[in-house]
């Protein structure tokens, strides 16, 4: 079945790509989830202008992206509090990448996506820690974290 990708999909291709997949895959997965559409004349002639709709949005978009890392540079680091024992350093759940943007948030950054936050694996204690902020393919952000008790 030959589809055209309106979206992203891992593993397949990007929008616009006209791609070849098996018959049950496109009809019970890519097409009722409006991932990609029937291959055909007009599809592709409307492909083409997403297509061109996208290459002006993703100049836009990594301007935005460098406006958004200079705001988190400027922050210098971020600090977040979380519940832990007395007088212990271990946390009793693990920080999130919700927490993070929370955080970042009500330091007086910018709004982020928690999609767009990487952890180094799962934080558990408190102190200092290095958060990686991907907000274009192009551009991504070191964050320094200091996670405290609030005691």
């Amino acid at each position: 079945m030959k589809l055209i990708l309106t979206a992203d999909v891992s593993g397949l291709g990007a929008p616009g790509d006209i791609v070849e997949v098996k018959d049950g895959y496109g009809r019970n997965y890519l097409l009722p989830r409006g991932l990609a559409i029937v291959a055909t004349r007009g599809a592709q002639k409307q492909i083409q202008v997403i297509t061109r709709a996208q290459d002006t949005r993703r100049v836009r978009d990594l301007d935005h992206a460098k406006e958004i890392k200079a705001a988190l540079e400027g922050l210098g680091g971020v600090t977040l509090t979380a519940k832990a024992a007395s007088g212990s350093k271990k946390l009793f759940g693990s920080v999130t990448n919700a927490d993070v943007a929370a955080a970042v948030k009500s330091a007086g950054g910018p709004v982020l996506d928690k999609r767009a936050i990487e952890l180094p694996g799962h934080i558990k204690t408190t102190g200092k820690h290095s958060v990686t902020v991907r907000l274009h393919p192009e551009v991504t952000v070191a964050l320094p974290l200091v996670v405290t008790t609030g005691e």
